[in-house]
């Protein structure tokens, strides 16, 4: 074996280790605060759903791309092939969406009493739901062609144009009828990064004009420490920064395959890297700018500290 590949072999199980253990906290983390009787926030439901498809993400394209860089190219069948392409593309286009989703609720759950978003700020906690139902149904169904494009090792020997995974083959059509389909695909991918980079710039321009009216009233003084608007406000820039960077990259690569035809080793695993990125990022991300989980930590360390010495965290 290679010396790359042993490195990208252990690039690629870090990665998915550290991802897995990062969304089962955020998962984890939600659970126990609904068990603990904690009043849930309106995003909540949106933030498990993201942490289990952070995660599908994460183990359909990291486990195969871990061990087809340790030399086990023939591991899946061809319906393994099919059954791990369409998870990965679902998994990612609801990845996607739920962040797309969070940063439109959250933009509403912030607006002032006196904006446009006023009546849907009231109902926003109803629209959760059947909004999640919805890009469920939109992500189930975009994939669908996946498993007809997508084939085994052993099998790709009739196919003509194709674009090797190491572990499964890509077949390519005609640019036409390819076309057709990235135009549809891409139109997904645009309008979720679109929405979000728009929901998250208005989040960042109420926070900021709430602090400038804060500032007013309250003199010039300024704390030394930062405020709790500005904390969100470089918490949304750092979730949606990684989001679109992250994203847009594996756009770009997505379409240079698919038009193209052409495919490089070294960007094929570079794209497998970048694609798992943002969900294992994410999860950290969520986790460090929720006050909820210091409470929640603060809580059990009190609790733990009125047990019995045996059991007692020192």
């Amino acid at each position: 074996m290679a010396s790359l590949d042993l490195k990208y072999a252990m690039i690629f199980l870090f990665q998915m280790l550290i991802g897995i253990l990062g969304n089962l906290s955020l998962l984890y983390h939600h659970m126990s605060l609904y068990l603990s009787g904690y009043r849930s926030k309106t995003t909540d439901l949106i933030l498990r759903h993201l942490s289990l498809t952070n995660s599908l993400v994460i183990l359909s394209r990291g486990i195969p791309e871990t061990m087809a860089a340790l030399g086990w190219t023939h591991i899946l069948s061809d319906f393994g092939c099919k059954l791990v392409f369409y998870v990965h593309r679902l998994a990612r286009g609801m990845t996607m969406g739920n962040t797309c989703l969070l940063s439109i609720f959250q933009a509403i759950t912030i607006s002032p009493m006196n904006s446009r978003w006023a009546e849907l700020k009231a109902k926003a906690a109803k629209y959760i739901g059947p909004s999640n139902m919805l890009c469920w149904i939109l992500n189930i169904l975009l994939p669908i062609r996946v498993p007809e494009d997508v084939t085994d090792k052993c099998n790709n020997k009739s196919l003509s144009k194709t674009l090797d995974f190491g572990y499964c083959v890509f077949e390519l059509h005609a640019k036409d009828t390819d076309s057709l389909y990235i135009i549809l695909t891409s139109t997904h991918d645009i309008l979720c990064l679109g929405l979000t980079a728009w929901a998250s710039g208005t989040m960042v321009s109420i926070l900021c004009r709430h602090k400038q009216r804060v500032q007013h009233i309250h003199g010039t003084k300024v704390s030394p420490r930062s405020s709790p608007e500005v904390r969100a406000a470089q918490s949304i820039l750092v979730l949606v920064t990684t989001f679109v960077f992250f994203y847009a990259f594996s756009f770009i690569v997505h379409i240079y395959f698919a038009l193209s035809h052409k495919t490089t080793w070294w960007l094929m695993n570079i794209s497998a890297l970048i694609n798992a990125c943002f969900p294992t990022v994410s999860p950290f991300v969520l986790l460090s700018c929720d006050r909820r989980v210091s409470r929640f930590f603060l809580v059990c360390t009190q609790r733990c500290k009125q047990l019995p010495h045996p059991f007692r965290i020192a």
